[in-house]
């Protein structure tokens, strides 16, 4: 009889205890779409706010495809995603988990002095920490922290060490102060109105039409995320439009997309400098993963 391979393994033994999972391929990411829902050809589930399920037969749309059901694990429709797989990732919302994501050691350092200790698991160049309860996700709620629940995923890096302790208030405040009222009809901001185009982008690869489009789909979602969400799609779509521009010979002209990304997130009530955050927190993750 063939045995299942290393990382379904790892993802069944996790299923049985009850922790929702799926296939990451390399790079951190989640398989693509399945054609009826490639190239956001289903709309791209906006509604998605509470814990999936997602329908499709093969896994599709990341973290609402986690799953705690061996029979959809093992099944032929996710044989190819597990053939490419190159490790596990788990719905921490879906199991009831928040967890906070520390990038480096100025975030670990800040967590230890600010947040009850947790149970630990080490990452690659920082920790996460573990608590007990569900809340939404955001990114960049401070400088290198995001926060994975209910609508993100988190990769399996092993079950860690110490207790772990219920979801404090103070790491629910960190989204509500990333989310939060928008501001009052009047406050002035020190936004600018800049727009991207082909003169501040002579060293681009990219034809203008190329940019554009994917600039005004990604702004299109930030300002659909009028209730809550979207300071972390400003992080998202910063992270996403930069990484198309890793090979170009420069200059692209990110300023000017950073300064739209930043004007569509502050115009549905994100605080400016939240705002500008995000943006510079998903260039940097782009520059990180593709050095």
């Amino acid at each position: 009889m063939t045995q299942p391979a290393p990382v379904r393994r790892v993802a069944l033994a996790l299923a049985i205890a009850r922790l929702p999972v799926l296939p990451l391929r390399e790079g951190k990411v989640p398989v693509g779409n399945c054609p009826a829902c490639a190239d956001n050809a289903c709309g791209g589930r906006p509604t998605m706010k509470t814990a999936g399920p997602c329908t499709c037969p093969a896994p599709c749309h990341a973290w609402a495809a986690a799953t705690t059901d061996p029979r959809v694990i093992a099944s032929p429709a996710w044989a190819p995603a597990w053939r490419e797989a190159a490790a596990v990732a788990y719905h921490p919302g879906g199991a009831g988990l928040t967890v906070v994501d520390l990038d480096n050691a100025d975030a670990i350092a800040w967590a230890r002095q600010n947040l009850p200790a947790t149970r630990t698991v080490p990452t690659t160049r920082g920790q996460h920490w573990i608590y007990q309860g569900a809340m939404s996700s955001a990114n960049a709620v401070r400088p290198g922290i995001d926060i994975k629940s209910l609508s993100q995923y988190a990769r399996w890096l092993g079950h860690g060490t110490g207790r772990m302790t219920a979801l404090p208030s103070a790491v629910r405040a960190l989204v509500v102060r990333e989310e939060a009222t928008p501001r009052r009809a009047g406050v002035a901001s020190s936004l600018t109105h800049t727009t991207w185009d082909r003169t501040v982008a002579t060293g681009c690869r990219h034809t203008e039409r190329y940019v554009r489009t994917g600039l005004e789909r990604g702004l299109a979602l930030i300002r659909s995320h009028t209730e809550s969400g979207a300071g972390s799609q400003a992080f998202g779509v910063a992270r996403f439009l930069a990484a198309q521009h890793t090979a170009c010979p420069g200059p692209c002209g990110l300023d000017a997309i950073g300064e739209e990304i930043t004007a569509a997130a502050v115009l549905v009530g994100v605080p400016e400098p939240y705002a500008r955050r995000a943006v510079a927190n998903g260039y940097r993750t782009a520059r990180e993963h593709a050095a």
